[in-house]
């Protein structure tokens, strides 16, 4: 996770992404899942490369305890700024600097260990195998990362055929992301397999961002993206809508399996 300092250079383009209707796709989509899988009484929550914060204080408003980490010291001065506005929130939320190499909740065990957004700069079967551990029994670990199965699709989608073609005929594993960076992606099965593999039982996966990925400048109504979060919801999780999602999202419990209709 230490790599992982230099996304600090982008913040403020992943803060204003996250601000855009795009992003806000992303953030409502993921958070009404995870949430569907918590449990009613406040649950312990780590979240591991919580950037600005937008999710660690989506899930602390809505009643839970959250120990948002990331090893870049500008990117948690951002996420104490957004927490200043909200000091309701402030008993609920802890931020420590911190990656999957030096943890210094290592003992601890938590209800729900999200990865959002990280995976794609990291081994993934490493980074699996690190943060499955701090999963409680009946805990779930939410990976959300870019979608191997649909690198190209953007691409297409935008009109910038040559670099889709390209992408497809190789069969390429990584592209270049909103922010610039060079990301790889990764397949919900391949990832439900390495989650098995420590012990956690696949839920089933989400795809996010399937219809809006390619518009850049969406400003819609709240009425538009109202209709639009409700469309993107309802075939996130249907074939085969959710394998030309930009991003997927696995959900993996600790324990007896306790599957869900989201």
């Amino acid at each position: 996770m230490d790599a992982l300092t230099g996304f600090a250079s982008v913040g403020a383009a992943y803060s204003a992404h996250s601000l855009s209707a795009r992003g806000r796709l992303r953030h409502d989509l993921v958070a009404r899942r995870l949430l569907a899988e918590l449990p009613a009484r406040p649950a312990r929550v780590l979240d591991v490369g919580c950037g600005d914060g937008e999710m660690t204080l989506r899930l602390a408003a809505a009643g839970h305890h959250v120990t948002g980490v990331d090893p870049s010291a500008e990117m948690l001065r951002a996420a104490a700024r957004r927490l200043s506005a909200r000091p309701d929130l402030a008993p609920r939320i802890r931020l420590l600097e911190a990656g999957i190499d030096g943890r210094p909740f290592e003992r601890e065990r938590f209800d729900a260990v999200c990865c959002h957004g990280v995976l794609m700069h990291l081994d993934a079967a490493d980074a699996i195998g690190r943060v499955a551990g701090l999963v409680a029994r009946g805990g779930v670990l939410s990976i959300l990362t870019e979608n191997r199965a649909a690198i190209g699709f953007r691409e297409a989608l935008r009109g910038e055929y040559r670099a889709a073609r390209g992408l497809i005929e190789q069969g390429a594993a990584a592209s270049r992301g909103n922010l610039g960076l060079q990301t790889r992606g990764d397949t919900a099965e391949a990832l439900d397999e390495l989650a098995a593999g420590h012990g956690l039982s696949p839920l089933p996966w989400q795809g996010v961002r399937i219809f809006h990925d390619h518009h850049v400048d969406w400003t819609p109504d709240p009425e538009e993206y109202a209709q639009a979060l409700q469309t993107e919801w309802a075939a996130s999780t249907r074939d085969p809508y959710r394998q030309l999602g930009r991003l997927v999202h696995t959900v993996a419990r600790h324990g007896a399996e306790r599957r869900r209709t989201p």
